[in-house]
């Protein structure tokens, strides 16, 4: 039986001529026969890739051996399928979106929060001078979180700059950030650092790594993912379920997009709503003429939606 791999990496380093090397780039992954969403900017590459294992460790050490991506420390799962459907990447202006292009107030080639391997964070993370603090989406932490963790609203990392007057409180703590794989930290903990906050650090591979060298612990829920896995476990050693069903309150660690491509909201769903609303999150969505087939995942290959006036934001896929 063939086995999969997917890798999640991402890498800060300077790529000159970033549109030609996303062209290029693709086309090595799929004559490698990899699926995979990948963003590259001048300022480095963010990636997940799934494939065999034997093409996955050809692509780790074809990447590893450009001195400019020699220190990319790829998260790797064993999956039992691809984790997505079609190979992207695509060229943009950074490789996660904060909306901060001064360099010389947010540069993570230069400056950002001391790194905490896993371990180490493990033993930081309870002190009474520290402050965890989760730098991911709404619907990312409710799904799941460390404990005791500050959580923002927002709604896309975009939306983090906004919130640091909030977080003024926290300044003469050690801030402790946290997200997935690392990268969104990387741009957090350097604007905090920016904004006059002292002591900063990071989980260094995330919450990721976190589950595979720490097993989890006090990781509370599920760990929401970029590809059609949706979520993955994290806690080995006290694990619970935080996130309830969207529609009746019931305890369910299953996140889902909308069935209706015009809405397309990230939300929880348990098993028997999720059959009786067709996998949407409304009886509005369910009679929506656009409605997709609901194959009891939740997820949906992207495709380019219209605004959603009603909810006043434009809509993004799961695979966002």
């Amino acid at each position: 039986m063939e086995k999969y791999n997917t890798l999640l990496y991402y890498c800060y380093s300077t790529i000159d001529n970033a549109e030609q090397f996303a062209a290029d780039h693709l086309k090595f992954c799929k004559d490698l026969g990899l699926t995979g969403r990948i963003i590259v900017a001048e300022e480095g590459v963010n990636g997940t890739v799934s494939g065999t294992t034997e093409a996955c460790k050809i692509y780790m050490d074809t990447v590893h051996a450009d001195e400019r991506f020699a220190n990319i420390d790829f998260k790797i799962d064993e999956v039992k399928e691809p984790s997505f459907v079609k190979m992207h990447v695509r060229y943009k202006s950074e490789i996660v979106h904060s909306g901060l292009r001064d360099p010389n107030m947010i540069n993570p080639q230069k400056q950002t929060g001391k790194h905490l391997a896993p371990k180490e964070f493990l033993e930081f993370k309870d002190r009474d001078d520290v402050v965890i603090l989760d730098v991911r989406s709404n619907y990312e932490h409710s799904l799941g979180k460390f404990k005791n963790a500050v959580t923002l609203d927002i709604e896309n990392f975009r939306d983090f700059p906004a919130k640091i007057n909030e977080l003024a409180k926290y300044k003469d703590k050690k801030v402790l950030t946290y997200c997935t794989g690392g990268i969104k930290c990387e741009k957090a903990s350097a604007l905090l650092l920016h904004e006059g906050f002292k002591d900063v650090y990071q989980l260094h591979g995330g919450i990721i790594k976190y589950g595979k060298e720490a097993g989890g612990q006090d990781f509370e829920g599920k760990c929401y993912v970029f590809d059609n896995r949706l979520s993955v476990d994290v806690n080995q050693v006290n694990p619970v379920i935080i996130s309830t069903c969207f529609n009746c309150g019931k305890t369910t660690p299953k996140m889902i997009n909308c069935a209706n491509p015009e809405c397309n909201e990230h939300f929880t769903q348990c098993d028997e709503c999720g059959t009786a609303m067709d996998g949407c999150c409304s009886d509005a969505c369910k009679a929506h003429p656009r409605k997709r087939v609901y194959d009891g995942t939740g997820y949906y290959v992207k495709v380019p939606q219209p605004v959603n006036t009603q909810k006043g934001k434009k809509l993004q896929s799961i695979t966002d």
